[in-house]
Formats: C-alpha cells, sequence, structure tokens
C-alpha cells in the first residue's frame, strides 16, 4: 500500500506508490472504481513526483470526471441485462424475477437477489453458448464455472474447465457469444496465436467488434454494485 496524497480543491486523493519495476513516472484514473495512482521509480524523488501530478491535474480532473458513477442495485434503480437498461420494481415473493421488461425483487436484500438471478441467468446463457460453440470446433468441454473477475472475462484450462464472469449476462448477447466463443476456440488452440483467432473467426467473423465492446465499456459492467 501506497502513501496517501491530496491535490487540488475540491481535494482529489492520489495513491502514491513506489515500484522498482517503474522506469519513469505514471498517473493512471482507474475506470473501474476512478481511484488515482501516481508510480514512481524505486529511487525517484517525491517532489518531484508531486510536481508532476501538479502540472497533470487539469488532465486528471478531466479523467476522473469521465468515470461513470456507481450503479446501487436497489429499488428503482435500473441495471442493464443483455444490454438493455431495465428498471427494478419491488415484487411479491423472495426471488428475483424478469416480467414484461422489469425486474421484480423484494424491497429487502435487494441486491443480494438480484445478484443471484443474474448468476442463474449468466449460468443457463453462457452454457449454451459453450455447449453450441464446443460443439463446432468438435471439441467437448469439462466444466463450467461462474466467477466475478476483474481481470478478465473468461478462461479455459487445459482440462478444458471453462470460466466465466457472471457479469457478461448483463452485456448485449453478441458479446456474451463472443467470450464463450473465445473461451472454446481455447479448446482447440491454447494460445492467442493466429491459428487461435483463426478459430475465432470461423465460429464468430465479426468477433472484432464484440471484444471492440468489452474493451471499451466493459468496465461499466463492474461498476453496477450489488451490496447496498
Amino acid at each position: 500500500m501506497g502513501r496517501q496524497l491530496t491535490i487540488g480543491n475540491p481535494p482529489i486523493d492520489v495513491e502514491l506508490r513506489r515500484s522498482a519495476r517503474a522506469r519513469r513516472l505514471s498517473l493512471r484514473v482507474s475506470r473501474l472504481d476512478g481511484r488515482v495512482t501516481l508510480t514512481i521509480p524505486k529511487r525517484g524523488s517525491e517532489r518531484e513526483a508531486i510536481g508532476f501530478l501538479r502540472e497533470r491535474e487539469s488532465w486528471l480532473r478531466g479523467h476522473v470526471g469521465a468515470v461513470a458513477p456507481i450503479t446501487e442495485v436497489r429499488i428503482g434503480a435500473s441495471i442493464p441485462i443483455a444490454g438493455q437498461l431495465v428498471p427494478i420494481h419491488a415484487g411479491q415473493g423472495r426471488r428475483a424475477v424478469l416480467k414484461d421488461g422489469v425486474l421484480l425483487a423484494p424491497a429487502t436484500d435487494t441486491g443480494r437477489r438480484v445478484q443471484a438471478f443474474l448468476k442463474l441467468l449468466a449460468r443457463d446463457r453462457l452454457a449454451a453458448a459453450s455447449d453450441t460453440y464446443a460443439a463446432a470446433v468438435g471439441k467437448p468441454y469439462d466444466t463450467i464455472s461462474l466467477r466475478d473477475t476483474r481481470s478478465r472475462w473468461g478462461s479455459c484450462s487445459s482440462r478444458g474447465g471453462l470460466m466465466y464472469s457472471w457479469r457478461l449476462v448483463m452485456a448485449p448477447p453478441a458479446v456474451l457469444d463472443y467470450v464463450a466463443a473465445h473461451e472454446c476456440a481455447h479448446l482447440v488452440e491454447m494460445n492467442h496465436s493466429s491459428a487461435f483467432w483463426s478459430v475465432v473467426a470461423g465460429l464468430m467473423p465479426d468477433y472484432a467488434q464484440h471484444r471492440a465492446w468489452l474493451r471499451e465499456n466493459g468496465d461499466q459492467l463492474h461498476r453496477v454494485s450489488f451490496d447496498g
């Protein structure tokens, strides 16, 4: 954990980190939570780092302001499901239910109930997509597991175990399908060689646009909070 700094008015919190691998000063704003990190070389000058930070305050404020706010899952909020914003209304019973374009959820423990609904929906859709693409490449997968990962949307183990982020169910269906196609292509090629991408293209010729959607918008799926 680095040292905490503040800059400007209103103040912006900045975490100052030293890194033995850093060769120069670098400033980063996380698109997931808006956290600001200033990294300096192990023997770098802190005074120089603070000057560097002040010179870039205008740039920093622009990027911090561009980070979308976190959506708290509660009655009255709207969340994306299959790429469409869906309002959450109070419903009867203990489970969340999607009906006529509205997500009906309990008024208490709303976040956890909605999350459980999304996980079940994600498992059904990812299993169906994986079945389709595994059959297309002629290679069976072993298992499917769901996690809430931030570093990757999916993975394929050497034994054919497929792992996906359940948050993919909030993305457009074609994006979810792309990740399933990508991981099933690893059943054939356990790498990211040109041969691998040829398999992906054979499964989904327009995969590049869905890959780009994840790069540009995937962080917004992580900005839906179910902890409230």
